[in-house]
This record gives structure tokens, C-alpha cells and sequence, in this order.
């Protein structure tokens, strides 16, 4: 019974008090949320189209050539004769193009 009391002495909703909450949610999604799933949707596109030749930085630091790519895993040559099989998900960037490399 109070609780039906005191909404009936509440002021008349004022649409301009929702307004704050609103503006901070939009501001929080174009400027966190939205370029994160970006950032996601662009790694995911690249770690699928990797190619053999790639030469790649996983997401520990180790530098090499990709040499023989599976649907999960990517082995990395890291020098003559030491290759290394590691997840799609651990490679981190692309630091050279087959064409450059050629160009050298």
C-alpha cells in the first residue's frame, strides 16, 4: 500500500531525464563496442587469408615463413629447418609480401 502511495506522489514523467542515459550508451558503443568488433571481424578476415610465404609474427614475438597451412594450424619455418606448428589464432600480423620479398 505505501509503495502505490508513493508512486502516486511522484512528479509526471519528464522524457529529458532519459535522455543522459541514452546519449551515454550511444557514446559508449560508437566509441568502444563498434571499433572492437571492427578490430575483431579485420583479424579474423586476415588469419583466414593467410597464404604459404607469408612471413608472419605470432602473438609472442617469434618472426617466420609460413610453410604449410591446415584449417586450425599454421607451421612457421623460424629458421633452416626449425619449424614450429602453431594455431591461426596465435598468428598476430603480416610483416612482408611475397612480392616485396621478391623484389629484394
Amino acid at each position: 500500500m505505501t509503495f502505490l502511495t508513493l508512486l502516486l506522489q511522484a512528479a509526471p514523467a519528464d522524457y529529458t531525464q532519459f535522455l543522459f542515459p541514452v546519449a551515454i550508451a550511444a557514446v559508449v558503443y560508437f566509441f568502444m563496442i563498434r571499433p572492437q568488433q571492427k578490430r575483431s571481424a579485420d583479424t579474423k578476415k586476415f588469419r583466414q587469408a593467410l597464404a604459404k610465404g607469408a612471413r608472419v609474427v605470432t602473438i609472442g614475438g617469434l618472426h617466420g615463413l609460413v610453410i604449410e597451412l591446415t584449417e586450425e594450424t599454421v607451421v612457421v619455418e623460424v629458421d633452416r629447418g626449425v619449424k614450429l606448428r602453431f594455431d591461426r589464432s596465435a598468428i598476430a600480423r603480416e610483416v612482408g609480401t611475397k612480392a616485396a620479398d621478391a623484389a629484394v
